[in-house]
């Protein structure tokens, strides 16, 4: 199974075009290792610069990895952003308790 190097769209191994974006596929006789590991979403979520990276430099050469990579960094930033939030939200709550505290 090969994918087209534009869209990412599987493609048989021998088509010389691909029928969903009509991109020329030149060298289709490559085949890529492109297994869209979840390993490489683990490693972006818990490093999303990194994700970004492996996603700008794989979105032609390995689609399926770019993918998995760029969700991974996707999900590990929003979640390091709720994290913030309700840490500042937090400590803002716990500062006014001890203001109050401290008033009284």
């Amino acid at each position: 199974m090969a994918y087209c190097r534009n869209c990412g769209a599987p493609i048989s191994d021998k088509a010389v075009i691909c029928p969903r974006c009509g991109v020329a596929q030149s060298g289709s006789g490559e085949s890529l290792n492109d297994s869209g590991s979840l390993g490489w979403g683990v490693l972006s979520f818990f490093l999303p610069i990194v994700g970004l990276i492996l996603f700008l430099v794989w979105r032609q050469e390995k689609p399926k990895s770019a993918r998995v990579s760029g969700i991974g960094a996707l999900i590990g930033t929003g979640v390091n952003v709720l994290l913030s939030i309700g840490t500042l939200i937090f400590n803002v709550v716990l500062m006014a308790a001890a203001v109050s505290a401290v008033a009284v």
